[in-house]
């Protein structure tokens, strides 16, 4: 707790009176300090007590009510008076001008040196200091003993207490995984900091209304630790915050590692099920023993990033399967395998594709967009095959199925080379001409939008861009073509240009 003027009146062993300013009593006193100077203000930083015997308090009215004045411009918390020394009592014009402006004056009477009140404050803010290193040393342990027993919703439960706040665990992607309350309205404002922060490391630091909010990086572990504490924010916040960070960036560490080992071995032996393309023979029924499938019908997606190999793909994309499968037992029976093709990926098939799920949060977290091809397989035996098309429908970044794949290219080889090249010149010159060094073009964020339904969200994540950013690069192409976008005859055809334009 903050010591103030009214807790300094009630210090032990001291004699003071107060004699105006009650209106000030919750100042806050930081230090306290003899000074007999006309203008003690170069002096002050803020929240003084200034004892003085009254040497340097001005002979005159005006230069009294003047030496108040600047007191409480520099932040005096309030002014303590010695009398018999110089002055029997405080001037009238000292007296009133302090009980106008709220600054609260104090007589030290008695025996009372003004050195036992300076020391006497001091001990005070030693003790809070200690009182706060105890707490925060609670505080720590607590946390490592619930980051033992019951994970990161135990970490984040103790830093909420030790902090009197509330916290929240991001993952790399920013998608909520853990909080210690139900959803706040700082929570989309720690999400969207996370989301701009995407890719970097450290702390942030923010406000909203009456809250701190304070965002830590968990390091190599990917995502955020968010803690908002109302104001003022207790001591030692920024160190339980980094000890609750490390704790849990730790312990995600040691689940990832272990998780990636599990999938290490597994995808060993499904290996050697993608070898045997026909699905038929002993060592794929022997295989399938060591290594389950999902149930059928199957989604088999095959995924490339242009930074990085399809071995270093497997930890980002065990992290992120439970929140795209939407359940933990479902991902953790799917299967990632690193081949030369790529990194496979086996997953429960569903109406709405996975694969493209997986595909954008990737792109997201990875910072720049993935390609996948995707194929799905009605057995377990069909899954060889279905690899293999998936990689061959993998055509640039993206998601790309392969049943749509293979309609395309029957239309594509239907169609006249040289009057395609006209097409695709007509349509897209307007782009081209208003297009500007901005990376993306005008064109991929057509493709992007027109290839995801005008879903923005989407189309965003797999350019790297911000969302609004994308509306206004779409605003531009529409100026460009002079037509409305949302007209489905100006959307085909500048879908059929972007696509012929890419294959070209």
């Amino acid at each position: 707790m903050a010591l103030t003027v009214a807790d300094v009146l009630d210090l032990p062993d001291l004699q003071l009176r107060l004699l105006t300013g009650d209106a000030g009593l919750d100042r806050q006193v930081r230090w306290a300090h003899v000074i007999e100077l006309a203008d003690p203000v170069p002096w002050l930083r803020g929240g003084e007590l200034v004892l003085t015997i009254g040497l340097g308090i001005p002979s005159d009215a005006a230069g009294q009510r003047a030496y108040v004045r600047r007191l409480v411009d520099a932040g005096c918390a309030a002014l303590g008076f010695a009398a018999g020394e110089v002055l029997d009592e405080l001037p009238p014009a000292v007296l009133g001008t302090a009980e106008e402006l709220g600054l609260p004056v104090i007589a030290v009477v008695g025996t009372t040196p003004f050195l036992a009140v300076a020391e006497a404050v001091a001990r005070r803010h030693a003790e809070e200091r200690s009182r706060h290193e105890r707490l925060a040393l609670a505080g720590q342990d607590a946390m490592a003993r619930a980051a033992l027993r019951t994970g990161h919703a135990g970490v984040l439960r103790e830093l909420a207490a030790a902090t009197a706040g509330e916290a929240l665990l991001l993952d790399a992607a920013g998608t909520v995984r853990a909080a210690s309350t139900p959803e706040r309205d700082w929570h989309a404002v720690a999400v969207a900091a996370a989301d701009r922060a995407a890719g970097s490391r450290g702390a942030i630091g923010l406000s909203h209304g009456e809250w701190d909010v304070h965002l830590q990086s968990l390091g190599s572990a990917g995502g955020w630790l968010a803690l908002a504490c109302p104001r003022p924010a207790v001591p030692h916040t920024r160190l339980l915050t980094n000890h609750a960070a490390t704790l849990i960036g730790v312990g995600l560490a040691g689940v990832r590692s272990a998780r990636v080992a599990t999938h290490r071995h597994r995808s060993a032996v499904f290996s050697l099920m993608l070898d045997d393309t026909a699905g038929t023979g002993p060592l794929w029924q022997r295989c399938e023993q060591l290594c389950p499938l999902p149930p059928p019908p199957l989604e088999v997606a095959v995924l490339a990033h242009p930074d990085r190999s399809a071995g270093d793909l497997v930890p980002h994309v065990l992290d992120e399967l439970s929140d795209v499968v939407g359940d933990v037992e479902s991902a953790e029976r799917a299967v990632v395998c690193p081949r030369p093709q790529g990194l496979v990926v086996v997953l429960p098939g569903r109406e709405q594709p996975l694969g493209e799920r997986l595909t954008a949060r990737l792109s997201t977290v990875l910072g720049k967009p993935c390609a996948a091809g995707s194929a799905h397989a009605l057995s377990r035996t069909e899954v060889p095959r279905a690899a293999l098309r998936a990689a061959r429908a993998r055509r640039g970044p993206g998601y790309h199925d392969a049943d749509d794949v293979g309609a395309w290219r029957l239309l594509r080889d239907a169609l006249d080379p040289d009057g395609t090249a006209r097409f695709t010149e007509t349509v897209l010159a307007p782009l081209r001409a208003a297009d500007t060094a901005t990376v993306p073009t005008l064109a991929a964020c057509l493709r992007a939008v027109l290839d995801r339904d005008g879903n923005l969200e989407s189309a965003a994540q797999v350019l790297g861009i911000h969302r609004n950013t994308l509306r206004t690069r779409l605003r531009t192409a529409e100026r460009a073509v002079g037509r409305p976008l949302d007209d489905p005859r100006t959307r085909l055809q500048l879908w059929l240009a972007l696509t012929l334009a890419d294959e070209g």
